[in-house]
Order: C-alpha cells, then sequence, then structure tokens
C-alpha cells in the first residue's frame, strides 16, 4: 500500500520522461480516498493513465489514442494497456537499449513494493513509447 500523496509524488517524478521527452503534459491528478489514485498525462493524440487500486494493489497503464486532434474525448476499446504494448515492443528491443533506458532511472530508490512496481512501469513505458508507431507490426492486434 502505498499514500496517495506520495503515489502522485512518486508517479510524477518517475514518469517525467512523458513530459520532458515525449511533449505530455499532465492533465490529470486523482486521488479517491486511500483506495484508488491516478495520473493522467495527454498530448496532442495520446491520453496516458497511470491508475493504482491499492487495497487490490493494482496498477493499470492504459494508453488511448485521442479523437479529434485531442479533444477529450477517447474510446476506451481502443486502449492499449502497458502489458499489451511491452508483449508487442519489448520482444525486439536490444540488450544496449534496455542498458540505455534503464541508465535514465538510476537516480531513483524505490522505497516498497508500490513505488518498485512503478518505477518497472516506468522503465516499460519509456522503452515502449520510443519505438511505438515506428513500426506498424507492432501495432497489429
Amino acid at each position: 500500500m502505498i499514500d496517495g500523496d506520495k503515489y502522485i509524488e512518486t508517479t510524477s517524478a518517475y514518469f517525467d520522461f512523458l513530459i520532458k521527452e515525449f511533449g505530455f503534459k499532465i492533465f490529470a491528478k486523482t486521488i479517491n480516498g486511500n483506495f484508488f489514485y491516478s495520473v493522467q498525462y495527454k498530448n496532442e493524440t495520446q491520453l496516458i493513465s497511470i491508475s493504482y487500486e491499492n487495497l487490490e494493489d493494482f496498477l493499470s497503464i492504459a494508453i488511448v489514442s485521442l479523437k479529434d486532434g485531442g479533444a477529450n474525448v477517447y474510446d476506451e476499446t481502443k486502449a492499449l494497456n502497458l502489458n499489451q504494448l511491452s508483449a508487442k515492443i519489448l520482444p525486439h528491443i536490444n540488450k544496449n537499449g534496455i542498458t540505455e533506458n534503464n541508465k535514465y532511472f538510476y537516480q531513483y530508490s524505490p522505497q516498497n513494493a508500490a513505488e518498485r512496481q512503478l518505477l518497472k512501469t516506468a522503465k516499460e513505458l519509456r522503452i515502449c513509447l520510443k519505438y511505438f508507431g515506428k513500426d506498424e507490426t507492432f501495432m497489429k492486434k
């Protein structure tokens, strides 16, 4: 379990690459009691939702294509979760790519299981986004 404010702070730090490298902005931060937390990032074409259900210890990363040039309209049925994206992209990444990606995150020292899970998914998302859309065979369902 993790405190809501700590979740928002940790997520904002671990996923700062979305802002620095991919042109996203924080769109929404949500804390619903002590059981559900979410940080959403948005750019002109995508919304990335990083949600955590504290009681279930369940972390979900969803990547949603936005309609109408970034309007707040999206089709959740066409959302990719990070597990789907990772399964399509990670087998094509060489060891050097993974090593370089890991170097970006050396500065972080997770203090508990929830923070370790957030860091692991941040690493996966960053490397996947570098290849997202570059080879359309990755994206075929």
